[in-house]
This record gives structure tokens, C-alpha cells and sequence, in this order.
């Protein structure tokens, strides 16, 4: 996830890709020297609006726990969830969670606040796990190799929309963009992808939330066959100036960030048609059931299966290396995740299925709630799933399919 807050942030995150931990424990010879007990802490980081999503992580969480506990914990012992607390202060609550022992951390989920945590846990050695964190400037973060996520870039995204265009026929495409990080990254990935898939890009404009007149200009006088919007807070402005020089409707294709139940705020039947994504998996009916019973006041289920399998991850790779140190952890993350080279391994879709693989002396691929995830030497994710939407004349998404984009692993 990535707020506004992230087009102030871009240079110190330009910044501290130059200025993070040396080394990459994800390659390095590690030696074990963990205490026993596999503590895994919680950075929750959701205020005001977003606060909704600290509940779905943390109930994420505790499901994940329970079940490690119940197939026998680590090593015999039972995996500790270290008390949570809510702050968008990510520093302080790294520095919290080191104090408290902690061998791996779940979060932050603003991309934004993320850099501060991870130099204060990569420091300390502790493995860190993101279920959120999607600006594409955190591929190359260096954290010494500590840090991973179980989100996918940005980025990723965009040969799913390029996809969308083709599958109705078009043969050209419009480029819109917002001004920023996120709009920039995610265009110049777009036009790649379309070169890639043999589709054309007619235009490419970028524009400033509330001044979107003239790129839709130019994307009108271009003639594109579907335009794609890249945009957050100035989606609903680009997408009127679209629908009024003629380009809305199902001539338009949304970004993730443009996504938004928009009903009478435009014009009506301006969406009829369009199509949008957003990141990852409907929860299945099981995985809810099981989350409502750990919360059962939970209303939104977002990032839950990203928590749910970033905490699983953790284990299964303490596991492996039969050590529960932060290090050893983020050593085995990249080969529990399925991307131990060359061969096929059957996935196994639990952590107590990855255990018993691992003391039959095989390894373990795990496949969770969010899908298959095959962390590459980044710690990123190489496979992404992204639920489609389809926009019906009261300007109101309804989902309508699901597309995986996968990549070989860097």
C-alpha cells in the first residue's frame, strides 16, 4: 500500500536505497544462533481512515499462530505473537519489537513509513515481512536482505492492464498518468508491457489531481482504441475530462489506485463498461469463516491473506533451517517460498503440510492463501494475483474475473 504521503517521501526513499544495510543474508552463509522460541511481532501502522486494516492483519496473524501451535509449534515450542500496538511511528515500534526479542516482523503497511522500520530491524538482524508495502522503489531497498513482501510491486500490475485492453480488441492504447511516483513507475511499466504484447501506445500524458483537461486532449486527438488510467487521488477529475472528450466508458481500463465506487460523483454511465483491478485474491469461504472466528466483529478481510501468509512463511522457514533467528529465517525465505531452482516440488498449502515435508527430508513450496508467491533474490514476489472489475451503468465496480501475472525471479 502507498499513501499520498509517499510523493513527499520520494527522495529521502530515492535516498535510502544508497544508504541501507550491506551484505544479502538471503545468499550469505548463516550460522544458527537463535534462543529456541520463534517470536514473531506485529508493525500495525493504520490511522484515521485506514484503520480498518489493522484488524484484518492482526486477526490474520493470530489464525496463522493458532494453527503453527496446533501442529506442534516450533521445535516442540510454542511461536510467540508479541503483543501489538498501533503507531504510525514505524521506527518506534521497531526498536520496540527488537527490545522485545523479536526474530521476525509482519509489516509496515504504508510503503511510505516502511524505511524507517526496516533499518532499525535489518540492524538488529530481524527478518521483515510486508503484506502491504507495493511502491516499486522498495525492490532495490537495501536491507542487507532482511526484507520481503508478500504484496506485489506496483509495477506488476501492468501487464494485467495491458492484458485487459488486448482481451477487448484493442490494438492501440492511451497512457494517463498522475504526476508522482506511483503514476510514473506504473505507466512507464505499462508502455513496456504493451510493446511486449505487440500493442501499440498512441499517447502518453501525464497530469496533476484536478488538472487532467489536457491530457485527455491528447489522448482524444491520439485515437486510441482503450485508454489506461494510472492514478489515485486524481482518478475521479481524469475520469470525467475522459468522459467528456468521448474516452470513458468501456474505452477505459484502472489502475489499481483508480479503483473507487464512484456512483453519482461522475456523470451518468461515464464507467459503464470500464474495468479496473485491484491486487490480490477473493478470500475464500473457509479462510473467512476462520478468520470471523478469531474476530468476530471483522467487516474487511484486506491483506489478510497476504498477513496470514507472510507469518506462515516465517515459520516454515525457521523450519528449515531448524533455527529461529531473524537471520536464519531470511535465509530460508527465498527456498520455502518455491524458488529453490531448478525442478518441480509439490507445493504444500499449510504449515504443518511444509513441516511434515520438511522432516521427510523434502523440501517445502508453499502456496497460501494469496497464492503462489516464489520470493525472488529481491523479496519480491514473483507471481501476482489481481481481482477484475467491471464498472455497470450506476458507475459501481463488480468483480468480474481474476488474472495472475508471473515473472521469472531475479
Amino acid at each position: 500500500m502507498v499513501s499520498a504521503a509517499v510523493l513527499a517521501a520520494a527522495t529521502a526513499l530515492a535516498l535510502a536505497g544508497c544508504s541501507g544495510q550491506s551484505g544479502n543474508v538471503r545468499v550469505d552463509t548463516v550460522d544458527a544462533n537463535g534462543d529456541g522460541t520463534l517470536r514473531i511481532g506485529l508493525i500495525l501502522d493504520n490511522t484515521g481512515k485506514q484503520s480498518f486494516l489493522n484488524s484484518s492483519q492482526l486477526a490474520a496473524a493470530k489464525l496463522a499462530v493458532q494453527e503453527i501451535n496446533a501442529a506442534g509449534g516450533h521445535k516442540g515450542r510454542p511461536v510467540e505473537l508479541l503483543p501489538e500496538k498501533i503507531s504510525e511511528d514505524t521506527t518506534s515500534q521497531a526498536k520496540e519489537l527488537v527490545a522485545a526479542k523479536a526474530d521476525v516482523v509482519i509489516g509496515p503497511t504504508d510503503s511510505s513509513r516502511a524505511p524507517g522500520a526496516i533499518d532499525v530491524l535489518s540492524r538488529a538482524k530481524v527478518a521483515i515481512i510486508s503484506p502491504a508495502n507495493a511502491a516499486h522503489g522498495l525492490t532495490r531497498y537495501r536491507s542487507g536482505g532482511y526484507y520481503f513482501r508478500t504484496s506485489a510491486a506496483d509495477v506488476a500490475q501492468a501487464p494485467v492492464l495491458v492484458k485487459l485492453a488486448k482481451d477487448s480488441g484493442a490494438r492501440t492504447i492511451a497512457v494517463l498518468h498522475e504526476d508522482g511516483l506511483y503514476g510514473k513507475d506504473v505507466s512507464v511499466a505499462v508502455a513496456a508491457a504493451a510493446k511486449a504484447a505487440g500493442i501499440g501506445t498512441v499517447a502518453e500524458a501525464g497530469f496533476t489531481a484536478g488538472q487532467a483537461q489536457q491530457a485527455a486532449a491528447a489522448a482524444k486527438a491520439a485515437g486510441p482504441d482503450a485508454v489506461i488510467l494510472v492514478a489515485r487521488a486524481g482518478a475521479q477529475g481524469a475520469i470525467a475530462e475522459l468522459n467528456n472528450a468521448g474516452l470513458a466508458g468501456n474505452k477505459l481500463i484502472l489502475s489499481d489506485g483508480a479503483i473507487n465506487q464512484y456512483g453519482s460523483a461522475l456523470g451518468s454511465e461515464a464507467l459503464d463498461g470500464a474495468r479496473g483491478i485491484l491486487p490480490g485474491v477473493f478470500p475464500s469461504a473457509h479462510f473467512q469463516g476462520e478468520l470471523v472466528a478469531v474476530d468476530p466483529g471483522l467487516k474487511d478481510m484486506t491483506f489478510a491473506a497476504e498477513t496470514y501468509d507472510a507469518v506462515n512463511l516465517a515459520a516454515i522457514a525457521a523450519a528449515a533451517a531448524q533455527d529461529d533467528a531473524g537471520s536464519s529465517i531470511a535465509a530460508k525465505l527465498i527456498a520455502v517460498s518455491g524458488q529453490q531452482g531448478a525442478g518441480t516440488v509439490e507445493p504444500c498449502r499449510s504449515y504443518k503440510e511444509c513441516a511434515d515435508a520438511l522432516k521427510a527430508g523434502k523440501p517445502a513450496d508453499y502456496d497460501g492463501e494469496s497464492g503462489r508467491i516464489g520470493f525472488d533474490a529481491t523479496g519480491d514476489v514473483t507471481s501476482a494475483n489481481y481481482m477484475v472489475f467491471t464498472y455497470a451503468a450506476d458507475n459501481r465496480a463488480r468483480m468480474s474475473g481474476s488474472e495472475t501475472a508471473a515473472r521469472a525471479g531475479s
